[in-house]
């Protein structure tokens, strides 16, 4: 390092240490850890083991060492995930002001009880699985839509951090969906509340929010935001009810916005494409938009190729 830039690369060091102190809001100093994202997500891939055993890390299973797979996994997922829970808990404590004595038994406690769900989410995950393969006739059997569709890992990955949202553990049920979110391009809150039988195809640019309420046997498509009507108020609205309602047997079709808390989507309705939808639908309504008109023009005698003067027509 020359001396120029030692001098440059000390003042630099100070610059930056001196926005840490004038700007508080984006640093996290002398305050206790945080959730680790990384660990987050190695957790999610040992979960999803856990979930569907056979299809993913140890191959080739059989019946007589399930149990001992299943103790492997959980001895692993255990202490990971009440490590990350209690940094997120002692987080929202401190921030509170309030006493973080009995952080690592509310950690292991909310890590027991979310291990204790792992059946029941199973149970439902099969439904959706199941609902993407009998919705979809490109899939050739459930195996592809484990491996494969996006929006299955999507939905897999919100019910698991869905269950911790529930148990009020902050953070890393964001950090779940959010990774899940940046993987697949569908933007689930684990907030939100799905039924079984849910099925998002393809899936890129899904939006459903905070407070969204989705009944059972829905099927949407890429594009669709069940979003809010209107967020100007910011976090004056918290807390309230932001987002649409979608009863039973709900088929929203690419490209259509469902927004607003007021807004409930009857049984059995079908929205169509680009749809802009602000109020309650009726069930057993198809909501359409008016097709544009389509104009057709004669180019072929203005229609003239050019081409470079290097262009060899090869016969």
């Amino acid at each position: 390092m020359n001396m120029i830039w030692e001098r440059d690369f000390s003042d630099l060091v100070s610059a930056i240490k001196e926005s840490y102190l004038v700007e508080p809001r984006t640093r996290h100093i002398d305050e206790g850890e945080l959730p680790n994202r990384d660990e987050v997500v190695k957790i999610l891939f040992r979960l999803r083991e856990l979930l569907f055993p056979g299809y993913f890390g140890r191959p080739s299973l059989a019946v007589g060492v399930l149990e001992y797979h299943i103790g492997d996994l959980l001895v692993d997922v255990y202490p990971r995930l009440a490590e990350q829970v209690a940094r997120a808990v002692r987080c929202m404590a401190e921030q509170g002001g309030e006493t973080c004595e009995d952080v690592p038994d509310r950690a292991n406690s909310i890590v027991r009880d979310f291990l204790a769900v792992v059946p029941t989410i199973r149970a439902v995950l099969a439904t959706d699985a199941q609902a993407a393969f009998d919705g979809d006739p490109a899939a050739s059997d459930l195996d592809e839509i484990i491996f494969s569709y996006p929006g299955f890992y999507a939905i897999t990955v919100y019910r698991l951090a869905h269950e911790l949202h529930l148990m009020g553990v902050p953070l890393i049920p964001r950090m779940m969906t959010e990774y899940a979110h940046n993987y697949t391009g569908i933007d689930i809150h684990p907030g939100a509340t799905i039924g079984r039988h849910f099925f998002i195809d393809h899936g890129t640019g899904v939006v459903i929010g905070e407070t969204a309420t989705i009944g059972d046997r829905v099927k949407i498509y890429q594009g669709v935001t069940l979003g809010a009507l209107s967020t100007r108020g910011g976090q004056r609205l918290r807390g309230q009810r932001r987002h649409p309602t979608l009863e039973d047997d709900v088929t929203v079709y690419s490209g259509a916005s469902i927004l607003g808390g007021d807004t409930i989507v009857g049984r059995g309705v079908v929205v169509s494409s680009n749809v802009f939808l602000t109020a309650s639908v009726p069930p057993g309504t198809r909501v359409t938009m008016k097709n544009p008109e389509l104009q057709y023009r004669d180019r072929s005698e203005e229609f003239h190729q050019e081409y470079p003067l290097d262009f060899d027509w090869c016969i």
